[in-house]
């Protein structure tokens, strides 16, 4: 494309996954990617120390960045399941959904993103049913701030185990939520292609409809191998599924299905991270040039 990228999509990237905040302040992390203008959107999650939180707010007020907020680390962390077949544990899954749209609102953002939870194969319907249960719920409660709550895809064998996707079961999810609510859409995440075991152009048209929000990355699938699982290893890790040939397939997909928006452009954000003692700043920069590269490569 002779056009930037910057002219179709609004590039961001994933605060927590960039400089995961073992080995990083999150204020540093946040100035950095506050000032490099490569990015138009910068995903965060709940920051619990209350100093770092306004610091962190200040910073984004002045950036002109479109702010997302991810909400799966802290379903993640305590483990904590929106679809939980016991209806107290998945009212504790639905509060934190709750108070992550405050807390999203709060810092500037215009919605949230989860995941589902785990399940089990004798109570897949069920868990299917609480978790409409809880996304709708979640969805009233944004819809009142004029606010919109995406659903994340993932695997459902390999790693998370979430009970969305694969792509169908997530279009079947997406048509129901869709049917109450239109403040609902589906993020999908190029690293989690290969984890589901289905190619850019089964999930796009799969899921066309509901499409609200993008993450690019990678990811291992070959067992026994280094970063095995949805770990998002960077570009050109030993024995990973995507690299640029395959994001130029991806950016490829997403130009066929009318998904190059400059009027209202969709966000599309690195989900990319340092594995081991590796360096957030230059794998950051590595996503970047595949970035590139890919884009250069997509015909006009």
């Amino acid at each position: 494309m002779k056009d930037p990228i910057q002219k179709y999509f609004q590039v961001g990237t994933i605060q927590w996954m960039t400089h995961p905040p073992v080995s990083y302040s999150v204020a540093d992390s946040v100035k950095t990617i506050c000032c490099d203008e490569y990015f138009g959107a910068f995903e965060i999650t709940h920051i619990a120390d209350e100093e770092t939180r306004e610091k962190v707010k200040r910073m984004l007020e002045q950036s002109h960045l479109k702010v997302c907020y991810g909400a799966q680390p802290r379903l993640l962390g305590p483990k904590l399941n929106p679809n939980h077949i016991d209806e107290e544990e998945r009212k504790k899954a639905e509060a934190v959904l709750l108070d992550s749209i405050d807390d999203a609102e709060y810092m500037g953002a215009k919605g949230i993103a989860f995941l589902a939870g785990k399940w089990e194969p004798e109570t897949k319907e069920l868990a299917y049913a609480q978790l409409l249960k809880t996304t709708r719920a979640v969805c009233d409660y944004a819809a009142k701030k004029g606010m919109m709550v995406e659903l994340e895809v993932f695997d459902f064998d390999m790693d998370k185990a979430a009970l969305i996707g694969p792509a169908p079961y997530a279009a079947r999810f997406a048509a129901d939520m869709r049917m109450t609510h239109n403040n609902f859409g589906l993020m999908v995440d190029l690293s989690h292609f290969p984890t589901t075991y289905e190619t850019s152009k089964f999930v796009v048209q799969t899921l066309r409809p509901y499409i609200t929000h993008f993450h690019i990355g990678n990811a291992v699938v070959k067992q026994g191998c280094e970063a095995y699982g949805d770990q998002h290893p960077r570009f050109g890790f030993p024995e990973s599924a995507n690299d640029t040939e395959q994001l130029v397939d991806f950016f490829t997909v997403l130009k066929e299905e009318g998904f190059f928006q400059k009027e209202n452009p969709y966000v599309l954000s690195l989900e990319v991270k340092p594995w081991a003692d590796e360096d957030g700043d230059i794998i950051l920069a590595n996503t970047k040039r595949v970035i590139n590269r890919a884009w250069a490569l997509v015909e006009d």
